[in-house]
């Protein structure tokens, strides 16, 4: 048994594993000791300015620097940091890799978007139940990319990560308060060349299965069962008819951000990208259902992700 810490830096949100790995089994198991997250949006501006703002990187390093301490409270022994999105497309993420070293001791990993597609479907596939041969399709819906990632229990067939992300689309096209239908129409456009982008790589039509992943899809669950708090327990696992997926998505979208505050489900950091994320989710999942011919007339949450396969992977 070893004691690992993962931290996932993502476009809206920075998060931390602390769990002890147990590699002795069939397959590699994770018992937590800490699962944090905070929203430090260090993407913010990064699409239309190519370079991660100062105050994003402050916010991301003040986060970093109180994980670095709980890492250190907690015995871990190996420690793996890694960054996605928003610090691939900076220009200056050479100041995003020298803080992180200063403040962590190691060497954070800014992974390729096929990267991050495996970490999220190894972290998605090793807690729910396998499907044998049949094809299932992870969806990793993340603040500046979304990863697609179709695997069976022999590993993942093809991956694909396109420039999607809720905080991404929200810059680009959703500005107002609510979105206008011509913001909507430009942003399910943007969203539509994405997919046929993905789907050169990955034979959406083979999906036997849809699982979606991260905090958009786990929020937007939140919604469908209109729970009276957010609760992790409640959602992971849970599977849902498209339509009442779909449903949940339109209503967000089309929400004040006022509306989506008062919300009890609704973490602060993610009122002004939901609707974004809703979009991008809606979209994804009418798409499916065309190719399969309706085969895949469900989604499933798992509030498990690139984290877990982050810490997965230490071992």
């Amino acid at each position: 048994m070893t004691r690992v810490a993962a931290v996932d830096c993502g476009t809206n949100s920075i998060r931390l594993l602390i769990a002890d790995l147990d590699v002795d089994g069939a397959a590699p198991r994770l018992k937590d000791v800490v699962r944090e997250m905070r929203v430090v949006r260090l993407g913010q501006g990064v699409d239309a300015t190519g370079e991660l703002a100062p105050d994003a990187l402050d916010r991301t390093f003040a986060a970093t620097a109180d994980y670095a301490r709980q890492i250190q409270d907690h015995g871990a022994t190996k420690v793996r940091f890694v960054a996605t999105s928003a610090t691939r497309d900076a220009n200056n993420r050479q100041i995003f890799v020298d803080g992180i070293r200063e403040l962590l001791g190691v060497e954070p990993e800014v992974i390729t978007g096929d990267e991050e597609a495996a970490l999220s479907f190894a972290g998605a596939s090793s807690v729910l139940p396998s499907r044998g041969a049949d094809p299932v399709l992870v969806v990793d819906l993340g603040g500046g990319s979304t990863e697609f990632v179709l695997g069976n229990a022999d590993g993942v067939i093809a991956a694909k990560s396109v420039d999607i992300g809720c905080v991404r689309m929200t810059e680009r096209h959703l500005r107002s308060d609510p979105p206008t239908a011509d913001q909507i129409a430009a942003a399910e456009a943007d969203v539509d060349a994405a997919l046929e982008l993905a789907a050169r790589t990955v034979p959406l039509d083979r999906s036997a299965a849809v699982v979606g992943v991260a905090g958009s899809i786990t929020t937007i669950t939140a919604h469908a069962l209109a729970l009276p708090e957010y609760s992790a327990a409640a959602i992971h696992g849970t599977e849902l008819p498209l339509d009442a997926v779909r449903r949940a998505c339109t209503e967000l979208l089309e929400m004040t951000h006022a509306e989506r505050a008062a919300l009890p489900y609704m973490h602060p950091g993610r009122v002004d990208v939901i609707g974004a994320g809703a979009l991008v989710w809606r979209r994804i999942l009418e798409r499916l259902a065309e190719v399969t011919e309706h085969r895949v007339a469900s989604a499933v949450t798992s509030e498990h992700d690139i984290l877990d396969g982050i810490a997965l992977s230490i071992g």
